[in-house]
Parts: C-alpha cells; structure tokens; sequence
C-alpha cells in the first residue's frame, strides 16, 4: 500500500473539483486529484455539454422546417441521427483535453484514476493508494435518479447517462421526469423526428414561476410534444420496442424507447463518510455557509453539498473555498445571485426570487414589472415575439427576474450582474445598448418601473410646466 501527504486531496473530477485542484496547485498547494470515472465529470460527459450540442442539432433541424414566416420556403429536414451523435462526441472530444488527467497533471497535480473512500477523518483510500491530506474538497457531483416504478427493472431504459450513446433514432420515446432536463431531451428529439410523449407525476416545470412556466409548456405541445401532468407512473412493462407506461389513473401510454429524467441523486455512496465523521442525507453532504462539513477538514462543494446543482454553481463555490482553505480568509456561498437556465426553446431563465417568493419575503414593498418579447425590434425582425420577462424590485433594487423567450439563459446575465452587486435598477435603465438587441428587452423592463413615477406623477407635470412658463 502506498501513502501520500498532501495539503489538499480533491475527491472528483468535474467542474468544481478540477477548478480547485488548478487554482490550488498553481497558487502553491500540494494537490491529489481522485476520478474513478471519467475526467470531466457529468457536465462534460453526460450533462451540460452532450444536451447542448443535441439541442442544437434538433434547432438545426426545426429551422429547415420553419422559415416560410421569414419568406424562405419549408423543407423537411434529412435527419441523420448517429451523425447527430458524431456531432454530439465531437463536441466532447474537444473539450476533453482541457479537463484531462495529462492537462492537470502538467499544472502539477498528482492525479490517481481511482474512487476515494474515507478511511479515517484523515485519510482517503484509492486503490492501492493511501492520501493523508490537511483538507479534503468532496466534489463527486450527482447522478440520475431512477425510482423504484414496479417493473422498471424488466425494461431497457435511458438516464441522461447513456442516452448520448443511442445511435438508432427512436420512433415514441417516453419520457418520465416534466422538469429540465426531460423537456430538453424531450424537445431535441421531436425536432430531429421522433415522436415523444413526456410523463410527469405533478406539474411540468413545477419549480418555475408558473405564468412563465405556461408560455414555454404551449410552446412545447405547438410543436406536436405531448405532456401529460398528474400523470404518476405505477407500473412499466414491456420489451425493447415496445414499452408501457401505466399511471395511478389507469392511463396507459406506448412507446419504443424509454428515458427516465426524474431528478438527481448525490454522489455519496462509495464514501464512506462515516468513517471521516461527516454528516449527510438524501440530499448530500451537510455543510455550513463555509461548505465545511461536520469534520472541519472535510468540505463540500457542487450538487454533493445538498444545494443548488447546476456546473456554474460548482464552479462558483470551488472559489469560495480556495479562498479559505489557501488563504486562511473567511468565505461564504451565497445562493441569492445564482442564475439558471433551461435550454428549451423559448428558453427560460431565473435569478433571485420568483414572483411568489418575492411576494411572500416582501409583501406590498414589491414592485412587480413585465416586459413582452413583442415590444422588441430585434424579436420582431426574427419573428421571436413569443417570450416575456418579469422583473422583482424592491425599493429600487431587482431581487428577481424571470426570462422566457429567446436567449432568457443570455439576458438573464444582466440581472445576476445586478444582483450580485447589490445595483439600483436606475443602473440598468440608463445603460446605453446597441440597436436593435434583446438586451433591450431588459432595460425597457428596468424602465417601465420608473415610468408611472414620471408619466402620472403630478409633480413632475407641475415642474415641467413652471420650466416651460418661466425659464427662458
């Protein structure tokens, strides 16, 4: 058995983990970097990166069909759907040097393709290799969670960990799970020509402000996607081809192939976290505001830490806490100015609080704006009208804002700006943009909070009158 000292053993190697093994080593620190799967982590291999390339396939697709509005006549698209796939490992495989085991192995991280097991709250097993670290940076991420639906267990299925590597098209595909990342592998592939039913045992989009939340799901059943709600699945049978979904209603739905898009489960079962004195449940590592767990040696970071699970969220507390762990300084997560996306079309997007949380925190202090995407000349000239954006102000500041339409993941950059920087909305509203843009959509949402306080105001008629009489 071998043993190594380290200052900082990283237990991960996707987004947040690789984030604080470069910024550590190249700031001095000792680093071991654990993977026991694939460099990259899900984003990379299974989430973020493979989604986006097969969503832009499928918009490839839907333009061909969709441009007679735009004077440019409809054709059905020739879809090849493994070359869809070729796109989609492409698009990895170009990615992939920057997050591989010889790139950070150059910056100087001893990396040990094994999975970590705590074996002491000091020491971290990894194959035949015993780590004895100062700190210890837990980033295993999550998975796909599939639930015990009787009979699941007699069919071949689908989890976003495996549905990149389907090379035969599917005629009906299945899709349990109405949140993110069922509707985006939902609508990709109906619009590279599969037929596609999505199942959901609530509301779809449940977590999304709800009139918002409507504009995308009408959207989604225009372009021939079904979406039944209140639709529980209690049992699923069949065979490769030929698969059945039953709800607790007794409906009954038929597809060729299944993809189960649920929810997610933290990463934590290879631990053995007992064994290190760290606190955790269902929903991940237990930490503090620090991201140090229950063993002040040990922190957590991304999906594993119990919050939100997003990439960019990893990636955002991988600097919180090399700020701590290399600096000695006191450093904080917050989760206020955290955005995200949906990557549907119209796409949504999210920043501070919704409508009803802002309504609920703030009461009649809350000023609530809307701008429609149909007020815009860019939208117009791109016939992208379909889209609104909702704007959460108190005392002059966005607390929240809320984007479906065209680009919503691009816009809703301005307003996590904004908010975490604690700006006053006046900043926005006298930013000069190019035109026409959509970013203009958000500074005409920034100004229409202002324009009942000029337009209906009797003191500014009455100024503006006393000017026009009396100062030459």
């Amino acid at each position: 058995m071998n043993r190594i000292k380290t200052d900082i053993c990283v237990i991960g190697a996707g987004s947040g983990g690789l984030s604080v093994a470069a910024g550590a080593v190249q700031m001095g620190a000792s680093v071991v970097l654990l993977e026991g799967h694939k460099m990259g982590g899900d984003c990379l291999n299974f989430g973020c990166v493979p989604s986006k390339a097969l969503i832009a396939a499928g918009k490839q697709a839907y333009a061909v069909g969709h441009g007679e509005h735009l004077g440019v006549a409809n054709a059905k698209p020739k879809v090849d759907y493994a070359a869809a796939k070729d796109h989609v490992h492409d698009v990895i495989a170009t990615i992939e040097p920057h997050d591989s085991q010889e790139r950070f192995e150059g910056l100087g991280v001893n990396v040990i393709r094994e999975f970590g097991t705590f074996i002491s709250p000091t020491e971290v097993q990894a194959g035949e290799t015993i780590i004895e670290a100062r700190r210890f940076v837990v980033s295993t991420g999550s998975g796909p969670f599939v639930p015990p639906i009787p009979g699941l267990d007699t069919v071949p299925y689908f989890t976003n960990e495996n549905i990149f590597d389907l090379r035969d098209q599917p005629k009906h595909l299945l899709v349990v799970g109405g949140g993110p990342i069922g509707l985006e592998m939902a609508q990709a592939h109906a619009r590279l020509g599969s037929k596609v039913t999505v199942i959901e045992g609530m509301k779809a989009l449940g977590k999304d402000d709800p009139e918002l939340a409507a504009i995308a799901l009408d959207n989604l059943r225009a372009e021939g996607i079904e979406i039944e709600e209140d639709a529980l699945a209690s049992e699923i049978r069949g065979q490769a081809g030929a698969i059945e979904i039953e709800t607790k209603d007794g409906r009954i739905f038929k597809g060729s192939h299944l993809l189960m898009a649920v929810g997610r489960k933290v990463n934590v079962d290879k631990l053995n976290l007992e064994a290190a004195n760290v606190e955790y449940d269902r929903t991940g590592i237990k930490v503090g505001a620090d991201l140090r767990s229950t063993n002040k040696r040990v922190y957590a970071i991304g999906d594993v830490a119990g919050g939100l699970q997003f990439t960019h969220v990893a990636g955002y507390h991988a600097g919180v806490i090399v700020r701590s762990i290399l600096f000695g300084l006191p450093s904080k997560a917050k989760t206020a100015h955290i955005p995200w996306a949906t990557y549907i079309d119209p796409e949504m997007a999210q920043v501070g609080l919704t409508e009803a949380q802002a309504q609920e925190k703030f009461g009649d202090k809350l000023t609530v704006t809307r701008f429609k995407y149909d007020g815009n000349d860019r939208a117009l000239a791109e016939a992208k009208t379909t889209g609104m954006i909702k704007l959460m102000i108190v005392k002059g500041r966005p607390v929240g804002a809320s984007i479906v339409g065209a680009h919503a993941g691009e816009l809703i950059a301005m307003w996590a700006m904004a908010i975490a920087n604690n700006m006053k909305l006046s900043a926005i509203a006298g930013t000069v943009l190019p035109y026409p843009t959509l970013n203009e959509i958000n500074k005409r949402a920034a100004s229409a909070y202002f324009t009942p306080k000029l337009f209906d105001s009797k003191t500014v008629k009455r100024v503006v009158g006393f000017v026009q009489r009396w100062i030459p």
